[in-house]
């Protein structure tokens, strides 16, 4: 693995043995293009749990490796898992950025916002959002079924310059491109 990827694992401080291991079986030898690291802590109501996930662009794939832990009652000792998946870039049908500014009639070219959300499709999960049709006419109470959407969302990363500083919004922001490039061709 190369030395800046490692380095990212360790930053973000997340079992980073592991999850060396686990993302460097799963680029068995390919060369890396572009990556990006991001460890996320969430609150449930009673506990808190971390996890992070590592995009990896290589030559020929997208590999995502993503791990998280799991603490179950009366346990003696907290469980992690982690997962991978590899995906040619051939089979990237779509990559999504959302870029949030704050005052967008100051904004400055070349600054991109202080916010990017990167959201990568490629088939293995789709979300389905419904809500119930409506006619218009705000007497009808017929049922007029359901409408909605459909989204291939198979993994989005947000990274916020306020949450993870700079450097981690332009890492993202350069993987991003990178993965948009070598999904172009």
């Amino acid at each position: 693995m190369p030395p800046e990827l490692t380095r990212d694992i360790e930053r973000a401080g997340y079992y980073p043995a592991l999850v060396r291991d686990v993302v460097g079986t799963a680029l068995a030898g390919d060369e890396v293009v572009s990556h990006l690291v991001h460890q996320e802590t969430t609150f449930d109501h009673d506990s808190v749990r971390r996890h992070v996930t590592v995009l990896v662009l290589t030559t020929t794939r997208l590999v995502v490796a993503h791990a998280d832990d799991h603490t179950e009652d009366g346990a003696p000792v907290g469980t992690a898992t982690a997962t991978t998946e590899s995906v040619p870039l051939a089979g990237v049908r779509g990559v999504m950025l959302t870029h949030v500014v704050a005052d967008p009639a100051s904004y400055r070219p070349g600054v991109l916002g202080h916010e990017i959300t990167v959201t990568i499709g490629w088939g293995s999960v789709s979300r389905v959002d419904l809500l119930p049709a409506t006619c218009g006419d705000p007497a009808c109470d017929a049922d007029h079924g359901y409408e909605g959407t459909l989204t291939a969302d198979d993994i989005s990363v947000r990274v916020s310059a306020v949450a993870d500083g700079d450097n981690a919004l332009a890492q993202a922001v350069a993987f991003a491109s990178a993965l948009q490039a070598a999904t172009a061709r």
